[in-house]
């Protein structure tokens, strides 16, 4: 299935915090692939039929014989868990900027006041820009979503490539908005909004913390935000896969706290927002989370759903593999509406 052209997308502050989940891997994987393309299917003029941009402009698709034109009414924004203690600046091509093991994007209608949040799995494999220790640019390559960000400044270029290869997985969806955050963002956010209760979805923890056994009720504080959406056995093969499900438990329990404190005093969201400026990239401002907040106070705890696809183990590491056929349904039903 070619792919087709999509339109339009630009952060909530209960995101924010999740998004700093992660894992400190090597980066032995990245400098083969930036060496040699080991393990990838790297392209030195990889081919697309979609441009990343930051307009967006109204567009109509055609998918199983009817015609869908995109809903203008739609903001869409870019979460990004950065596995590093600090976002510093570094040149681009060295690969220490850092990978993004937690990818979300929040797409908002403005009109209907709904949102829809979509987990993107950090070993998706999708085309993106890599380049050289001296900074040049080394064309496309195949590989792991979460590297695009490493080749970056650590910094707003490495949003920006990250940005992109998620538009390219989205058929050219556009992104206006991204944040990304640090690790220590994590237990200072947690100091905010206090603590939650969540059930551990599954037994990705227990050899390490016996604590969280599958099924088990916890609750999750500032003293144990990292360890339980960050850590994963990488010995153990899909372990994102399973800490992905950690992650989207803690989220839902994170937002309705974060909805209950906003109700109560709405100035949690500045205050947060400020608590995170240290360790916090991102283009957008605290009145874009304080309209995303009201919009939760009225309607509730989002859609979610996951990338579809399939986990398999790639020649170096785990890797990630859509089901394109699937993922743009998905699309067209989260962003699409059928002309009559």
């Amino acid at each position: 299935m070619k792919k087709k052209t999509i339109i339009r997308m630009i952060p909530v502050i209960t995101i924010v915090v999740f998004a700093a989940a992660g894992s400190v891997i090597a980066f032995r994987g990245m400098q083969n692939m930036q060496e040699t393309g080991s393990g990838y299917e790297a392209e030195a003029a990889y081919e697309t039929e979609t441009a990343y941009s930051t307009e967006g402009a109204a567009g109509t698709v055609t998918w199983n014989g009817k015609t869908y034109r995109y809903n203008d009414h739609l903001s869409n924004y870019l979460f990004l868990g950065v596995d590093k203690e600090e976002l510093a600046e570094t040149e681009t091509g060295n690969l220490d900027a850092g990978q993004t093991d937690a990818v979300f994007l929040l797409s908002w209608d403005r009109v209907e006041e709904t949102m829809t949040v979509i987990s993107i799995p950090r070993d998706t494999m999708t085309p993106f820009n890599y380049y050289g220790t001296e900074g040049q640019d080394l064309g496309r390559v195949k590989g792991h979503l979460n590297l695009a960000f490493a080749y970056g400044d650590g910094k707003h270029e490495s949003c920006r490539l990250t940005a992109q290869a998620v538009s390219e997985l989205f058929y050219g969806l556009p992104i206006d908005r991204y944040c990304a955050v640090s690790l220590e963002a994590l237990p200072e956010v947690m100091k905010e909004i206090g603590s939650v209760t969540v059930t551990v979805p599954n037994n990705s923890l227990e050899n390490k913390y016996p604590e969280y056994k599958e099924e088990t009720e916890v609750t999750v504080d500032s003293g144990n935000v990292e360890p339980f959406i960050r850590y994963r056995d990488i010995t153990v093969s899909q372990s994102a896969l399973a800490r992905l499900e950690r992650q989207e438990v803690f989220l839902e329990a994170f937002m309705v706290k974060a909805d209950e404190k906003f109700l109560e005093d709405p100035g949690f969201v500045t205050r947060t927002y400020e608590s995170l400026k240290p360790y916090m990239v991102t283009n957008a401002g605290a009145d874009e989370f304080a309209k995303f907040m009201e919009c939760l106070a009225v309607k509730g705890t989002p859609v979610h759903w996951t990338v579809p696809g399939t986990g398999t183990e790639g020649k170096v590491y785990d890797e990630y593999h859509v089901d394109e056929d699937a993922l743009y349904e998905k699309i067209i039903e989260a962003f699409y509406i059928e002309e009559v």
